[in-house]
Formats: structure tokens, C-alpha cells, sequence
């Protein structure tokens, strides 16, 4: 939305773009800790934190009703997962649910655990989430269960409801419903629905393709539509999910370092010049965030940030 555009009701453009919400959360950041933000000022307190916000940086770290709040709050986290974490998908490594769970939980400690079940039960198009999943598989499907959970949840209520009434008519149970009748309830829930909703051409295409249709084969079809990523706008298509050739010179450089000098003031040097990496590949930190300095006066930053490259 144009912020400048003088036919948009100020208290519209409040409510769309959520700036009271990120006002008030700055205030109570300040209030907090505000003896951390006394030698930078009110002002470049401020100017730091909407800029971390602009810049999709300020989810790192926080509590999961804080990433969940906004579009662009998980649109960001999703964006940080993905940077975070690249080196697996390209490294090849199949992880498990748990393993997933564990990589969000680093990101943010209270990440629910069947946010990252539901996503892997799309990955996977079963209930059986004890499968080992590969990095993008499992990417793309957080990407479309985390961005519109909302409005998921009620389309599986819709499915099991279709479901159980075919049931009641046949036989012999049935598996999936008639794409024809789910697209009507999916038009008419996204008519009501207050919630973000993948776009409808993209629904219908999917429902169209097919005589019978089950949810989670429907969810699988979805995650893997190029024009979900480009309304959510965060991740790259999969051909590209994995190229960043500007880190993986700085890594290659970083390995021939530590493999010709393995020495421990050699490898104390290579460590030194991996956090430069970091800072180059890691979304900047954040001066408005007190957890952020706990982590790290523990040690226990030093696998997530280098898990960013």
C-alpha cells in the first residue's frame, strides 16, 4: 500500500501495515532494557529498530508470538530459516522432524513443535512425520503452513467434514474428497476469511488436475507453486534456493585456510576470519535485543551463525 496516497484512511494505513504493533513492541523493547540503549540514545534506538524491521532482521531470537503477529514477521523468519540454514540443503543432508524442529527452536526457543509436524506431514503428504526430509523439501512446505496457518486449519476442518459425509454415502471409505466440491467451500472460506490465503488461481489450478484429491496431497501441489513464492515474496525459486556464490568463495577460502594450516594459532586465525563471513552473510544484528547477547555469552551462537553462510 502507498503510504502516500491521500484516498487511504490514516487508520487503514495503521491497521494494513502494522505500525502500531511495531510502536508499541519498540516502547516495551526500550522500557525493558533501557539501560542497554542509554549510550546510543532514544533516536538511534529507534532509527536501529525500524530499520531492522524494513530490513526483515528483527525476528532473530524473539518469541513465537512476536514472529507470528505480522505477514512481514513471518515472512522475515522464514527468510532468516532459509539464510540460516542454506549450507544443509546444498551439503545434501536428509534431517528428520526432530532435526527441524531443533534448527527453528534455535532461531526461536519457543517455536511449537506441531507448526514443524504439520509442515513435515506436507513434506512427506502423510501422517507419517518420521521420514527424513531434504532441506528444500522441507523449506517450502514450512514456507506455506507458517505463512497461512489460519487459513490451512480451516480448509482442513472443510476437507475432513467433506470427508466424513462421502463416508456416510459409501461404502468403502474413501481417500480424498471431489476437487469440485472443496474448491466451492475454498472460494467461500476465502471470501469470509480475515486471513492470508494462497491465491486462488493457484488452488483451483491444483483442484482442477484431478478426480479425487486428498489434503495433504492438495498442501504438497501448493507448497510447490512458484507463484506462492513470489506473493510471499521471501524465498527464490528452487532452481536458485541453494546458489550464493559470493559466500561459498568466502567458505572455500575459509576450508583451504584451516586444511594447509591446521596449527591451533592457524586455526584460531581461520575462526577469526569465519566471523567476518558471518558478518557479511548474517542479517545484521539487532542493538534492541537483550537475548541476543545472552546466547552468545554462552557460545552457543557459534553453530547458528555459522549455519547462516
Amino acid at each position: 500500500m502507498n503510504r502516500l496516497n491521500p484516498t487511504v484512511p490514516a487508520d487503514q494505513y495503521l491497521a494494513d501495515s502494522n505500525v502500531l504493533f511495531y510502536l508499541n513492541d519498540a516502547v516495551i523493547q526500550l522500557l525493558e532494557h533501557k539501560e542497554e540503549y542509554n549510550q546510543f540514545g532514544v533516536i538511534r534506538y529507534f532509527a536501529e529498530y525500524f530499520s531492522s524491521v524494513k530490513n526483515s532482521n528483527h525476528v532473530l531470537f524473539r518469541e513465537f508470538n512476536y514472529i507470528q503477529a505480522t505477514p512481514h514477521n513471518r515472512a522475515s523468519f522464514i527468510r532468516v530459516f532459509w539464510k540460516c540454514y542454506r549450507q544443509i540443503g546444498k551439503s545434501g543432508d536428509l534431517l528428520s522432524m526432530l532435526e527441524y524442529r531443533s534448527l527453528l527452536q534455535l532461531l526461536c526457543p519457543d517455536f511449537p513443535v506441531v507448526l514443524v509436524q504439520s509442515a513435515a506431514r506436507i513434506a512427506v503428504m502423510d501422517d507419517t512425520i518420521d521420514c527424513l526430509m531434504s532441506f528444500s523439501d522441507f523449506l517450502y512446505a514450512f514456507q506455506l503452513q507458517f505463512y497461512y496457518q489460519e487459513f490451512l486449519d480451516c480448509v482442513l476442518v472443510i476437507y475432513q467434514d467433506l470427508l466424513a459425509e462421502e463416508n456416510n454415502k459409501e461404502e468403502q471409505p474413501q481417500d480424498g474428497v471431489e476437487p469440485s466440491t472443496l474448491v466451492q467451500c475454498i472460494d467461500a472460506l476465502c471470501d469470509r476469511s480475515k486471513h492470508s490465503h494462497p491465491p486462488r488461481s493457484c488452488m483451483r489450478e491444483i483442484l482442477k488436475q484431478t478426480d479425487r484429491i486428498s489434503y495433504y496431497s492438495f498442501l504438497m501441489s501448493l507448497a510447490k507453486q512458484e507463484a506462492i513464492n513470489q506473493t510471499i515474496g521471501v524465498l527464490p525459486s528452487k532452481a536458485e534456493l541453494l546458489i550464493d556464490p559470493e559466500m561459498d568463495q568466502e567458505l572455500d577460502k575459509l576450508i583451504a585456510q584451516i586444511v594447509v594450516s591446521p596449527s591451533s594459532n592457524s586455526s584460531s586465525s581461520a575462526v577469526g576470519g569465519l566471523k567476518e563471513v558471518q558478518k557479511k552473510a548474517s542479517p545484521r544484528r539487532n542493538i534492541h535485543h537483550r537475548r541476543r547477547m545472552e546466547v552468545e555469552s554462552d557460545g552457543s551462537t557459534e553453530e547458528t551463525d555459522s549455519s547462516e553462510n
